[in-house]
Order: structure tokens, then C-alpha cells, then sequence
């Protein structure tokens, strides 16, 4: 089959790109911005990219158009090669509805769901079947360091998928992750996110519902035990087993960690079961830990097995990433997008240097929702952990000066990239940690700063 994806270059459609190749299919694609790791990615495996979404495309003439969530219906034509299919009556699907009837089909599928930590636990989890001889399947929204790829078939029964809350595609406004039929569900965690398609929390919160609804008896939901918005989603039905894990008190039953995140003994109930030391740090990381350990444990791997391979885990790219050094200057960078995500990102960093040492935190409002506005009223919380803050204010409609007012002289928002360099340079000092965080290309911000501060 030969099949054309539109949207190829996001993370999960090159993922999904990278497996139907792998499955022996003909595989091209377009997308009109090009950045890795996932052009790199693609380009190594000899698919074919085209810039842009023209109606030439369709000399192409593939088998089958497979559709990503970044094309849409509008009034300006965007999208022309979109229209033209539509107006000829050419076979099309989306992503997640292929992956369900060509990869998913028959596998064990394993579900990492939440608003945080997909990516990492996904990985993990992965990490930790390979480590234990199952030759897992997996897609991931990014590039495990342990594997080097985002995707692969796998030769075992589990397949470990990143499962993602948004929409499936402009024709089906389902979650993604309601067409992956899992037996083993992670929901990690669960806040308002995706503003431009959930109105609030609780819509989400249906979303995670379908998912259970989805859950064979058989199975199990992995469920994180601090959080009131998942319980919130247990309550409105689940049929499958339960466990619970990160609880903050003994409980029967709940795997819980008991230690600093980077050293940790894992607990079910007050019995220790296993011992992580590794590289990693944070408490979020501590979580995602337990997480991807209690969903392991559903296809037969102890948590003692889980940890020997966390000893061993490599995080994902893009995840606290040191990028560069330029004389004492460490420049790293960092998905992290919502004010959450940036918060744990920047304690776990905290927790790594010696005290006297500054972060510089760096960031681009560039998800939908933070374009949106929706939460800058949490930045400040976000950030507070940071000695300095640096905001990419360019084509925001909202006023991100006002919004960390509360940080007074400790922030500081430019108008592009260039200024938002100039500005660090000036600012940064011997021993200090720049942290650049956005789920973008962020302009090349890392090398320019690196090559700036070398100046």
C-alpha cells in the first residue's frame, strides 16, 4: 500500500510514518514546517517530504490519504490538497484510526495517558519490556535516547503507545487515544489543557471516561493516586482492575516511593518491593516511574526487574537536555509548554545544581493554549522557582508583561528570539543554567545563545 500523509513532520504522524514504512508499506508525505528530530528522523529512513499542501500532490495517486489533526477546513484554502480530496472522493483516514487497523490490531496494547509525562513514561515503560527480554512495540512523542527511534513494530505481544487527549482529526472529534482499544491504561495525570478544544476540566475528564469505557475486564487502569480529577473519572465507571500508585500515605496495595527522586525505595503498602537509583530528577519523574513500574507489572515484569532497567533509562530528547556549555554557561533544552509542566521542569533542575548556583528560565507561550491566554495567570507560580525569567512575548495577543508583573524586576519579555538572546547574553553570568523551554524549534534559540555567550 502506498499511503501520503499530510501532517507528517508532528511527532506522532512521523511515528506512524516510521511504522507503516518498517511494515513494508510505500510511505510519502507533506508538511509545511520541517524541524527535527522528525524531518531527521524521516529523511534517514528515505521517506519522501514535500513542503507545503499542494494539489500537485496528487499525482502521487497513493493507495489511501492518512490525515493529521493539523489540517483543517477553511475559508482561506490552507489546505487545497485537503479540498481537492474531498472534492474528488479520494479514500482518506486519520493517524490514530490507521494505527487501530493496521498496527494495533491483536497486540497488547499499553496506553500512556495524562496531561503531563506522556512522552517519559511512554519511554520507560518501553525501556522496561525491552530490558526484560518482551521485545515491545511502542510509539512515543519523541526520541527515547535508549532506542534512538520514536517508533517501531517490535516482534512482542505489548505495544506501548504515548495516548494523546486531542482531537483526532478535523472530521472526527474524538480523542486520539479512544482509538487505541488498550489493555493497560496510565492515566498519569489530569489539569485543564487544550484550551482551543476543551472549554474546561471537566470536558476532559469525559474524555478519559471513553477511554476507560474502552478497557476490557481484563485489564488494568494505572491510576494516579493524588490526583482528585482522575478519581473524579474512576467514579463515573471503570470495569477493569485498579492500581493506584504515588500516594503520599501507606495504603494497601499502592505502589508509592520513599526517598529523593534521583534515590528511591519503591512500597506497596509498607512492604519495599524494589530500588531505583538513576540519573533522573524531579518528583515528577519519581511518578512517572511508579507509573511506568505499575504497568509493567500487568504483563508479568516485578518492580525489581523495572528497576535494574530505570538504572539503565536514558530520558527522551528534549527533556532537560543539556544542549551546550559555553564557558560556564549550560544551555539546555526542554518541552515543557504548560505552566505545570514548566514548574516540575524547573524544580527538577533546581534539585540537580549546588545552591548558590541561578536558573535562567526561558520560554515561548507557543502551545494553543497558552497562545490563548488561558493560564497566564499561572506563570508566575510556574516560574517562581527560576532566579531569572525570559519571555518570548512575539504574536501574543495578550500582555505577557502584565501577566509576571508579580515577578517584578526577576522577568523580562522580548520581542523575538534575537532580543531574547541579546537580553540572556547580558544577563548570564559564570556558573548559571539557561533553560529553554518550548514545544517548538524556539527559533534555534540554544545554538545562537551558545554562540553569543562565546562572544
Amino acid at each position: 500500500m502506498h499511503i501520503h500523509i499530510l501532517g507528517i513532520c508532528g511527532t506522532f504522524m512521523g511515528g506512524l510514518a516510521a511504522l507503516a514504512r518498517e511494515a513494508g508499506h510505500t510511505v510519502t508525505g507533506c508538511d509545511a514546517n520541517v524541524y527535527p528530530p522528525m524531518s531527521t528522523q524521516l529523511q534517514q529512513l528515505g521517506i519522501e517530504l514535500i513542503s507545503g499542501f499542494g494539489v500537485e500532490q496528487l499525482a502521487l495517486k497513493p493507495d489511501l490519504f492518512v490525515i493529521g489533526n493539523v489540517v483543517t477546513r477553511s475559508a482561506e484554502g490552507r489546505f487545497p490538497l485537503m479540498e481537492a480530496i474531498l472534492e474528488q472522493g479520494l479514500p482518506y483516514t486519520s493517524g490514530p484510526q490507521w494505527l487501530a487497523e493496521h498496527v494495533l490490531q491483536g497486540r497488547h496494547v499499553m496506553a500512556v495517558a495524562g496531561t503531563h509525562g506522556k512522552t517519559t513514561t511512554t519511554s520507560m515503560l518501553a525501556w522496561i519490556l525491552e530490558h526484560a527480554g518482551l521485545k515491545p512495540g511502542f510509539l512515543v512523542g519523541g526520541v527515547p535516547q535508549n532506542f534512538g527511534v520514536s517508533a517501531r513494530l517490535g516482534e512482542g505481544a505489548p505495544f506501548v503507545i504515548e495516548a494523546d487527549e486531542y482531537d483526532t482529526a478535523f472530521f472526527d472529534k474524538r480523542s486520539k487515544f479512544v482509538h487505541y482499544r488498550p489493555r493497560t491504561a496510565v492515566l498519569n495525570n489530569l489539569e485543564h489543557d487544550h484550551a482551543d478544544i476543551f472549554p474546561d476540566l471537566a470536558a476532559i475528564e469525559t474524555q478519559f471516561h471513553h477511554l476507560l469505557r474502552t478497557v476490557p475486564a481484563s485489564g488494568c487502569v494505572v491510576v494516579n493516586a493524588r490526583e482528585e480529577a482522575l478519581q473524579r473519572v474512576l467514579t463515573r465507571g471503570c470495569w477493569s482492575q485498579v492500581q493506584r500508585f504515588g500516594s503520599r500515605k501507606e495504603e494497601p496495595g499502592t505502589l508509592r516511593a520513599r526517598g529523593e527522586p534521583h534515590d528511591f525505595d519503591v512500597l506497596r503498602g509498607a512492604l519495599k518491593v524494589a530500588h531505583v537509583k538513576w540519573d533522573l530528577a524531579g518528583e515528577h519523574n519519581q511518578l512517572n516511574a511508579l507509573a511506568a513500574m505499575a504497568a509493567a507489572e500487568h504483563v508479568g515484569v516485578s518492580p525489581e526487574q523495572s528497576a535494574a532497567a530505570l538504572a539503565l533509562f536514558q530520558n527522551v530528547r528534549r527533556r532537560l537536555e543539556l544542549r551546550g556549555e559555553a564557558g560556564s554557561v549550560k544551555v539546555y533544552d526542554d518541552f515543557a509548554h504548560h505552566p505545570t509542566a514548566m514548574r516540575t521542569t524547573i524544580n527538577g533542575l533546581r534539585r540537580r545544581i549546588h545552591p548558590n548556583e541561578r536558573i535562567l528560565a526561558v520560554f515561548e507561550p507557543r502551545s494553543n493554549t497558552m497562545k490563548l491566554g488561558t493560564m497566564k495567570a499561572q506563570l508566575p507560580w510556574a516560574l517562581e522557582e527560576a532566579d531569572l525569567s525570559f519571555c518570548n512575548q512575539s504574536g501574543l495577543d495578550w500582555n505577557a508583561a502584565e501577566a509576571l508583573a508579580p515577578l517584578g524586576k526577576l522577568a523580562q519579555c522580548c520581542d523575538g528570539v534575537d532580543a531574547l538572546v541579546q537580553a540572556i547574553a547580558t544577563a548570564a553570568r559564570a556558573g548559571d543554567h539557561v533553560l529553554c523551554m518550548s514545544n517548538g524549534g524556539f527559533g534555534g534559540i540554544h545554538e545562537r545563545l551558545l554562540e553569543r555567550l562565546k562572544t
